[in-house]
């Protein structure tokens, strides 16, 4: 993953913990991913309108961990809280993963 400057972690903490006060620190990140869900229906994934910065976060509370992404595309973020339900698969070059509410996602990474 990527590195911040110094100056640019402690702004990009700023600007998460205005949506979440118990974030204590960015554990990682990386530049640029793109978000898909997948339908059952159509039995195929379908690209979100989410896409930006990917960000792995420590919180003082309970779930102790999530992750967001930082969207560029409009002001919706996808906020995930780390727990016993999420699961993840690596199939390079993609990461999937599923939530509690049994909602499946995919990331792409290096989108341009």
């Amino acid at each position: 993953m990527e590195s911040l400057s110094r100056a640019g972690q402690e702004m990009s903490l700023a600007a998460l913990k205005q949506h979440d006060p118990y974030i204590t620190s960015i554990a990682d990140l990386t530049g640029q991913v793109a978000l898909y869900t997948f339908c059952p229906k159509a039995n195929q994934w379908e690209k979100t309108d989410i896409e930006g910065t990917l960000f792995v976060y420590r919180r003082s509370a309970s779930p102790y961990h999530g992750f967001t992404i930082v969207n560029r595309l409009n002001m919706h973020n996808l906020v995930e809280p780390v727990n016993k339900d999420l699961e993840f698969q690596l199939h390079e070059p993609f990461l999937l993963y599923r939530n509690a509410s049994c909602e499946y996602y995919l990331f792409t990474f290096n989108i341009e």
